[in-house]
């Protein structure tokens, strides 16, 4: 077998339910150390400006309760930076936010927004932080990407996994050779690539199959799943979909 890629597992969606009833349970606390326990090689959350689901409360304590790496998915604001040098989680990944969204919906502008968002990682850099940029796989941003210092980016797979459910075969395959040719070139320029969004058992095998890629981070089919199956079962057959196609 080629080398093994990472299984990042999102949290946000347990939080989301909790925050619909209100209350504390489910709590995701016990989601990320099921989640670790299962074999998880990272946890991620997002704290986003509205607390829509992953609180602060929620991401000082699951820091606290792991002890595999914690990625901190955040906008680029000066309160997430604050709380993440507080935090101190292994990695942050930097993510375009709008409030109206139900999920982040493209790749940050690191182009458009270089002189700033040098500035703004060069604490997290200095506190030993890595940073990971959520950008789209389009060469620009990329090599904008490693002008600033970033050390790892996670290229955005949610039109390939759109056009995969929707049976766009041409559609699907343009994106899928757009990310591999993507993550070739990051990985030439000697950034770290991950991969995420949307992903799930028939979509993520191609993916899974491009080897310039090291992790992928998945949450929300893999929370949904586990209502039916329970977090282990989902994510051992997550698991084994990214095995068989790195093989």
């Amino acid at each position: 077998m080629a080398d093994t890629l990472r299984l990042g597992v999102n949290i946000d969606h347990v939080a989301t339910v909790r925050n619909a009833r209100g209350g504390a349970t489910p709590d995701p606390v016990r989601a990320a150390i099921l989640a670790q326990n299962a074999g998880a090689d990272g946890i991620t959350a997002h704290l986003r400006e509205d607390r829509r689901h992953i609180r602060d409360a929620d991401m000082a304590a699951i820091r606290q309760a792991i002890t595999i790496p914690l990625n901190f998915e955040m906008a680029a604001t000066a309160e997430m930076q604050r709380i993440a040098l507080q935090t101190h989680p292994h990695a942050v990944c930097l993510v375009p936010e709008r409030r109206e969204e139900r999920t982040t919906e493209g790749g940050l502008d690191v182009l458009g927004q270089e002189d700033y968002l040098r500035a703004y990682i060069e604490p997290l850099r200095m506190a030993g932080i890595r940073v990971s940029l959520f950008i789209a796989a389009d060469s620009a941003q990329i090599e904008s990407a490693a002008r600033i210092g970033a050390a790892v980016v996670e290229l955005h797979t949610g039109a390939y996994c759109e056009a995969h459910d929707a049976g766009e075969t041409a559609h699907r395959d343009a994106e899928l050779a757009r990310i591999c040719a993507m993550a070739g070139f990051a990985d030439a320029l000697g950034l770290e690539v991950h991969a995420g969004h949307g992903l799930n058992y028939d979509s993520v095998g191609p993916i899974a199959a491009i080897p310039q890629i090291k992790e992928l981070n998945i949450g929300h089919f893999l929370m949904g799943e586990a209502m039916f199956v329970g977090l282990p079962a989902a994510m051992a057959e997550m698991r084994r979909q990214m095995n068989s196609a790195r093989a």
